[in-house]
């Protein structure tokens, strides 16, 4: 979940940024609410308001707590929404939390399973199941109201960490990931329903602001405790300490859950049919093709071209149905914003995936100085996001965008120079902040002009599409960057780091690490150059 992060933290002058909380990912610079990226755009894809309610300035984050009750001058922290608010600013930090630990917790975790050579189906198995939960949270919520999906998003959430904090192999421990990602999916998109049933308009844009908020503490402590934990307690309880903490807010915000308008389920409205929507079956054809293109690239044999070819039947149908049309030949306006956001979600979320395992096993870093490396770039995201912000920068946009890839293309060229000797190993920390604030002036300014390309009666419709470019990015990148990582012999690291690699008589594969960062600059420079077929016009 992306999916989601802290862009436009603090900033009220355009809400219409905060429809991208939590896009794209997995450490707390991506997305989303882990894997799945926040989906605010599919929410409002159910026919519901929560999405297009955002670009309204009318309610601001002067409004949280400013008066108790249901005066009209009530804020998202007013009597009648405080434990609502509460429960879902803590149901988001944790997931946030979660997200960001992962990262953290990744290689050591890889690691002690025996199990580098599955070190990308760690993410993208989450990523993937995300991208499908995302589709059926949507269409259930839309049929039969957000409770259920969302119930079952928590309960879902909560298996996935115990399973992928018991598992005794990287197999088990990759399912559990999986089952994660569903239950992200659904409670992204559920809590974006809730706030459309259960918040006035003009308090919308509070609630949203508020998601974003609560991404930023996870940013700053999410690594030192998660390394913390990794390393005095064991990287296992970094999983399955999180499903007893999700307990108290989920308490806290049932009794305001229960009081909203419940939605009977109508004779077209069962499990089949809700399963066998167009979306949820194109989702979930994408998400099968993405793991069977995997998988036939980790295993360089002919019999892997059978996968290799259904993987591909299932994927490039599903990905040109689920996008705008033109969006893959960088049509003008529209498709080419869609088409940005997809670049620059899946190549930062493939980079930085990789970044802690390159410093714990290339440099020999704790999990907790390397998992700090990421830091510095959660927190330039969101002053980038709030620099775009500023009206003096409005005629910029289209420029904004481009120059934010740029920005994130120079980050992860100069991640891999701390692989050469006598280059200190904070040079990474230090290109993350660079690549973040690129990333903030990116990404928000992607949702800005999409609402301003967009006709009131597509803004929805748009809006899930760009969430849906954030996910199949990450499903599509992270798995290539897997297949990268392998193929140039980086399966093969030795459990226990450099030092005992090369006493074993193994080598550290350097080159694996520099074909995932030099591939996935190659991406963002992609991104880079279509910006300038952000503006609408012929071709």
């Amino acid at each position: 979940m992306t999916a989601d992060r802290p862009h436009d933290t603090g900033t009220t002058t355009d809400i219409g940024s905060t429809t991208d909380i939590g896009t794209t990912g997995n450490t707390g610079m991506t997305s989303d609410m882990g894997t799945a990226g926040g989906d605010a755009g599919t929410a409002s894809d159910l026919g519901t308001t929560g999405n297009t309610d955002t670009t309204s300035n009318t309610g601001t984050t002067s409004d949280v707590g400013s008066h108790d009750g249901d005066a009209p001058g009530a804020g998202v922290l007013g009597r009648a929404h405080r434990a609502l608010t509460l429960g879902i600013i803590s149901v988001v930090s944790l997931v946030a939390f979660e997200a960001i630990a992962v990262n953290t917790a990744m290689p050591v975790a890889a690691r002690a399973l025996h199990g580098i050579g599955l070190y990308a189906f760690a993410f993208s198995s989450c990523f993937t199941a995300g991208l499908f939960a995302m589709a059926l949270a949507g269409e259930w919520s839309d049929r039969r109201g957000p409770l259920a999906p969302l119930f079952a998003g928590i309960a879902a959430f909560g298996v996935g960490l115990l399973v992928a904090g018991g598992a005794q192999s990287m197999g088990m421990f990759v399912v559990g990931r999986g089952v994660q990602g569903i239950g992200s999916g659904l409670v992204v998109v559920s809590l974006y329903v809730v706030v459309g049933g259960a918040y006035p308009e003009r308090l919308r844009p509070s609630i949203m602001a508020a998601f974003s908020a609560a991404w930023v503490m996870p940013v700053i402590v999410g690594p030192l405790v998660a390394g913390t934990v990794t390393e005095q307690l064991g990287w296992r309880w970094v999983f399955l300490s999180i499903p007893v903490l999700i307990l108290l807010p989920l308490a806290v915000m049932l009794p305001a859950l229960r009081s909203l308008p419940r939605t009977r389920p109508g004779p077209g409205n069962g499990v089949r049919q809700i399963l066998g929507n167009r979306r949820c079956l194109l989702a979930l054809a994408v998400a099968v093709g993405a793991c069977l293109l995997q998988y036939a690239g980790q295993h360089p044999v002919w019999l892997a071209l059978l996968p290799a070819a259904a993987g591909l039947a299932l994927l490039v149908p599903g990905i040109v149905r689920l996008l705008p049309r033109g969006t893959f030949r960088a049509a003008r306006g529209l498709p080419t914003v869609v088409l940005m956001r997809g670049l620059a979600a899946g190549s930062l979320v493939a980079a930085e995936s990789f970044v802690p395992l390159m410093l714990v096993t290339q440099r020999g870093l704790s999990a907790t100085l390397a998992g700090l490396s990421l830091t510095g770039g959660g927190l330039t995201w969101a002053l980038g996001s709030y620099a775009q912000s500023r009206p003096r920068l409005e005629p910029y946009r289209e420029r904004l965008m481009g120059l934010g890839m740029v920005l994130l293309a120079a980050a992860i060229v100069t991640v891999p120079l701390a692989l050469l000797d006598g280059v200190p190993s904070w040079i990474v920390a230090a290109a993350w902040t660079v690549g973040g604030f690129g990333m903030g002036l990116n990404i928000s300014s992607g949702g800005v002009l999409l609402l301003k390309l967009s006709r009131p009666e597509e803004a929805g419709s748009n809006s899930a599409s760009l969430q849906m470019s954030d996910a199949l990015g990450n499903v599509t990148f992270v798995g290539i960057s897997g297949v990268l990582f392998v193929a140039f012999g980086g399966g093969s690291i030795a459990a226990d780091g450099p030092a005992d690699a090369a006493a074993a008589g193994g080598a550290s594969h350097p080159a694996a690490f520099a074909a995932v960062f030099a591939a996935m600059a190659v991406v963002a420079v992609a991104g880079a150059g279509v910006a300038g077929r952000l503006r609408p016009g012929q071709g």
